[in-house]
């Protein structure tokens, strides 16, 4: 098992970057704000998950080892593959899915394309004894996710394009949470790109 790689980022994608590691670019699939705040030229370190089929091998990357270890736990769950497991890290944190299976909160699930509710239902069930509690949130030094100003629209755009939604919708949904993103810059912070996420994906199920 490769679990994990560090190494010069040689390129980045939408859902894809390639790590230098050792002279060999390693091709590591990963949520679109994982991918957004990969430079290339920088160092990065990913956790990684090997998945093996008859005719592929893929690598799963992640800014933590807990988002692994939640990452295989969600493959676990019936009809829940590893696509769509990154898919679930790319809308909701490690906690944020604990958090939504301890208290059976399916409409959270539910935001993540391809999680319906009985889908939503199941991952409450085969995952509640299986996930464990909170584990304290600690800062990357790999990955940063840019929130300066304009930062937040490219990975907004970004996870929201990674996700499937269109570009017509994805900057209806930035438009609707601009006014937050700008209020949290005028005040000096930056603006919290998962809590923003979650808000456009609230914003693009209603429509």
């Amino acid at each position: 098992m490769i679990a994990s790689v560090s190494g010069t980022v040689a390129s980045v994608g939408e859902d894809r970057v390639v790590v230098e590691v050792g002279g060999v670019g390693l091709a590591v699939h990963v949520t679109p704000a994982t991918a957004a705040g990969l430079r290339v030229g920088e160092p990065a370190r990913l956790a990684t998950a090997l998945v093996v089929r008859e005719d592929s091998l893929t690598l799963f990357g992640f800014t933590s080892d807990d988002a692994r270890t939640v990452f295989d736990l969600l493959q676990s769950v019936a009809g829940v593959g590893p696509k769509l497991a990154q898919a679930i890290l790319a809308v909701h944190s490690p906690d944020a899915i604990r958090a939504a299976v301890a208290t059976e909160d399916l409409a959270a699930l539910s935001l993540v394309p391809g999680i319906g509710r009985k889908s939503a239902q199941r991952m409450v069930l085969e995952l509640k004894d299986k996930l464990g509690t909170t584990i304290p949130a600690q800062p990357s030094a790999s990955v940063t996710l840019p929130g300066h100003a304009g930062g937040w629209r490219d990975s907004l755009r970004t996870a929201l394009s990674g996700l499937g939604w269109g570009p017509r919708e994805v900057e209806e949904a930035l438009a609707g949470v601009a006014p937050e993103a700008e209020a949290a810059i005028a005040a000096g912070d930056r603006p919290d790109i998962p809590a923003l996420l979650k808000d456009c994906l609230r914003g693009l199920s209603r429509v």
